[in-house]
């Protein structure tokens, strides 16, 4: 039998909005983004320009330091704009799609399965690397290097939750296909996270890959939560990560040749008008989703979950990764009295409202900070919600005070963003966790670099 691990430390954040396990095919957007803002550690290079016919899978940049490594048209159409941002820093490239979705396609052979330099070098060439995460940085992995171990998580426990075994359901053998392929680049172990309290699910039965069941509170979805009570990552190690999803994905790609952009997302939050899952292409426009969302009172679109994810505004598109797109109030009203009110219908993480008094509640949550950011105040809250050996306040004072130094010895190396944002999330000093320990990751790039 799996190993199971139990996580005490926590925050379940119950929102209104879930989806409900319904699949429907997404209204066809006529745009569609690739976005290097998506990608953390890359400098973009362009390979097209504004007019250039591409098909679904052809190059439209790559990483300066790592030319190799390409991100690809989700479609075919016509390159329509290259958007640039302060100091002609790139942020979009716009494919106008042509509604035929021409895709690059590749012969895959036996032999080819079976070298693990030949399945970098298609997964490079047709634009899937960017799947792999590397850990420590949360960055795109170097394809030079080889892990200690491959990571995948099975378990999503974010606010909002998406249920993994709804969205892989009838992609179980490509996702087997993923797994298989994911083995042949590491010498070590593929994990796979799973939900402990739904044994019945068919990924309980995938082979090649050593299962650990987890049951808790979120975040024990995060790989990094599992990453640290498995195989913990110290100085001059490598982990890999990949979505599960993506592992399908890459699944589909070695068993058909065929590029393809398609995942499932949860549209869903208390502005959409019914929560459900829907089939898309990677970079849609979220324009083609407005008739799905309740626009009355200025909702933020949010690209991913309501902690992690990235605000795309009305007229964005849909990021390279996650599995949801969360759709809440703005909450750029005034509340008259604010902290003095009861708030019986306000979550609160510290039990300051008499809203605790009825903990099976749904809320219907905005993005207002109640309140300003002010100086650290030791209250022990981190600490509650992050079920890892790691004193976060310490982490994030040494990245303040760049001491290296302290934040290796403080376990910088087994974070990324996702893993503290619940220590953002209850904290009284409201305090950007989340964008300081990105700064520190920065410094440890350029220091080791």
């Amino acid at each position: 039998m799996s190993e199971i691990i139990k996580f005490r430390k926590g925050l379940n954040i119950k929102l209104k909005g879930s989806a409900e396990k319904v699949l429907s095919t997404a209204p066809e957007s006529s745009a569609y983004a690739v976005k290097p803002t998506d990608f953390h550690g890359l400098t973009p290079r362009l390979c097209v320009k504004q007019g250039d016919e591409v098909k679904a899978g052809t190059p439209v940049f790559f990483d300066k330091y790592k030319p190799e490594i390409q991100f690809v048209s989700p479609v075919s159409g016509t390159v329509e704009a290259i958007n640039r941002g302060e100091r002609r820093k790139l942020l979009e490239v716009v494919i106008k799609s042509d509604a035929k979705n021409v895709s690059e396609k590749y012969k895959i052979t036996e032999e080819l399965l079976n070298s693990r330099e030949q399945i970098i070098e298609l997964m490079l060439k047709a634009g899937y690397w960017s799947f792999v995460i590397q850990r420590p940085y949360g960055i795109i992995a170097n394809p030079a290097d080889k892990p200690k171990s491959i990571f995948v998580s099975g378990i999503d426990t974010a606010p909002l939750t998406v249920d993994m075994a709804f969205l892989l359901l009838g992609q179980e053998e490509y996702f087997q296909k993923g797994i298989d392929v994911l083995a042949k680049l590491t010498e070590g172990k593929v994990y796979l996270g799973l939900d402990a309290d739904d044994l019945a699910s068919k990924l309980n039965k995938i082979k090649n890959a050593e299962i650990t069941l987890f049951t808790g509170k979120h975040p024990a979805g995060n790989v990094g939560v599992q990453i640290h009570h498995i195989d913990p990552i110290n100085k001059g190690e490598v982990v890999w990560t990949v979505d599960a999803q993506h592992v399908a994905i890459l699944g589909r790609f070695f068993s058909t040749g065929t590029y393809s952009a398609e995942k499932i997302v949860a549209l869903c939050g208390s502005k959409v008008k019914r929560p459900q899952y829907y089939k898309i292409i990677t970079g849609a426009s979220i324009t083609a989703l407005e008739n799905l969302i309740d626009n009355s009172e200025n909702p933020r679109y949010i690209s991913g979950d309501v902690l992690t994810g990235t605000s795309i505004g009305k007229d964005g598109y849909i990021g390279f990764y996650g599995n949801r797109i969360s759709v809440i109030p703005e909450g750029d009203d005034y509340e008259f009295l604010g902290w003095a009110m009861p708030r019986f219908k306000k979550f609160s993480a510290s039990k300051s409202y008499f809203s605790w008094l009825t903990p099976n509640r749904l809320y219907d949550m905005d993005t207002n900070l109640n309140g300003g950011e002010r100086a650290f105040v030791v209250t022990n809250q981190y600490e509650k919600v992050l079920p890892m050996d790691i004193y976060p306040v310490y982490l994030l004072k040494a990245i303040l005070a760049e001491d290296v130094d302290k934040m290796e010895q403080l376990g910088i190396y087994e974070v990324i963003e996702e893993d503290l944002a619940l220590c953002e999330f209850v904290c009284t000093s409201k305090i950007e966790v989340q964008a300081i320990l990105r700064k520190g990751i920065n410094l440890m790039i350029k220091e080791m670099s």
